[in-house]
């Protein structure tokens, strides 16, 4: 609920403008409903940036006599008492720090180069003996591969620009279980729609391959995007006069991230290629698979960065619309092959026919993507966005409490 609605805030007349100490001055009470935000704020732009997640706006901060959010904010940053801080630790030496950044570098390597082995292995075995002999030992590589590159996944996601902050277990369980479905979708899906339209199809591995090469390889450039993003919009926060001059400072940092991973991307799908045999030539166009992983890349990217700024619901919203859609059409597409029921499959037929199975995919991820594209660019480019993990949290729980005062006292 928007603190402009309290009638203690909401009037100009309540009190006078900055400096006033009276029982009417109307900044006591903002003051009081946000102190722990204002007792724990470094600077004001921090104490702006809570009150413009809390819904406080320019036009609210002038009911109390102030020209923006941020010089109300310098009035409850003056007004605030802080307990002592204590001292700050101390910066880490800048061999350590370099040592740090090689070990993450190397960690986000890590997938990609263990799928690129594993594929390389698993579609280049020729041992000698018989083909039993050969899809056993083709077996094991890959399962051992696929381990091991799913626990480089992990860290990557646990540690370093990619982890999530304060996601509660539900939220975890269901994100991780639509993303499971994504990537299952781009090793299987394509296949299993074309047999359920067309009968029974032979399992054709290297598009798989190279979809999971892809998507491995991705890991690296988004843990970059992610982190250099996150540090520079930091230094804007902490070098910023206003929640406007934040705003437009970070739409370009954005806008140049998301460029710069697809072309990241682009630069990707030879490689992808020249590892998997049976993929297109290097030189060949995008084929609709490999722009079906592209906008998968991109859905995934877009998702964990809502995330990790503290835009879970978000991010969940948008993974779980594109395994919707993909759930949809293989239902649609089953659900054809009873009696009487080909209609119901007749827009998937149509797709596909036109496009390629790769087609659906494609649609999903893609749609899903530019939702989340639409939404980041509005949310993320915000200063509340951008603080600590735990400001972020507690002014959501501040937020929430606030909300359930407000309706428990309403009549």
């Amino acid at each position: 609920m928007p603190v402009s609605r309290r009638p203690d805030e909401a009037s100009p007349r309540t009190g006078a403008g900055k400096g006033r100490r009276g029982p009417a001055d109307p900044v006591r009470a903002l003051m009081h409903r946000h102190h722990d935000l204002c007792a724990r704020a470094v600077d004001p732009l921090e104490i702006a940036a809570g009150l413009e997640a809390h819904g406080v706006t320019d036009r609210t901060a002038a009911r109390f006599r102030h020209r923006d959010v941020f010089s109300l904010a310098e009035e409850l940053y003056a007004r605030v008492e802080r307990a002592e801080e204590p001292e700050p630790p101390a910066a880490p030496a800048p061999g350590r720090a370099l040592g740090v950044r090689m070990v993450l570098g190397a960690l986000w390597l890590l997938p990609g180069a263990l799928c690129v082995a594993t594929a390389f292995a698993v579609l280049h075995v020729d041992a000698v003996g018989d083909v039993g002999k050969d899809a056993t030992i083709g077996l094991a590589v890959g399962a051992g591969g696929a381990l091991l590159t799913v626990i480089t996944l992990w860290l990557c996601l646990r540690r370093g620009p990619l982890r999530v902050h304060g996601s509660g277990r539900g939220g975890r369980i269901a994100h991780a279980l639509c993303t499971c479905w994504l990537l299952g979708y781009a090793a299987a899906g394509d296949w299993l729609l074309a047999g359920l339209l067309d009968g029974r199809s032979p399992y054709e591995a290297a598009p798989a391959a190279e979809a999971a090469v892809l998507l491995a390889l991705a890991v690296a450039p988004a843990a970059w995007c992610a982190r250099w993003f996150a540090v520079r919009a930091r230094r804007r926060l902490v070098a910023g006069r206003g929640l406007d001059e934040f705003a437009a400072g970070v739409r370009p940092l954005f806008a140049g991230v998301v460029t710069a991973y697809l072309c990241g991307l682009a630069a990707l799908v030879p490689a992808a290629r020249l590892t998997v045999p049976g993929s297109p030539p290097a030189g060949a166009p995008l084929s609709t698979a490999e722009a079906a992983v592209v906008a998968l890349c991109g859905l995934l990217l877009l998702a964990r960065l809502l995330a990790v700024h503290g835009f879970r619901r978000a991010a969940l919203s948008g993974v779980a619309v594109a395994c919707a859609v993909q759930a949809a059409a293989l239902a649609m597409a089953a659900a054809a092959r009873l009696p009487g029921a080909a209609p119901l499959g007749a827009p998937v037929a149509r797709l596909t026919a036109a496009q390629g199975a790769a087609a659906v995919p494609v649609a999903a991820c893609g749609a899903a993507a530019l939702a989340l594209l639409i939404h980041a660019f509005g949310v993320l480019c915000r200063a509340s966005a951008h603080g600590a993990p735990g400001a972020r949290t507690t002014r959501a729980a501040s937020a929430t409490r606030i909300t359930r005062t407000a309706a428990n006292r309403a009549p």
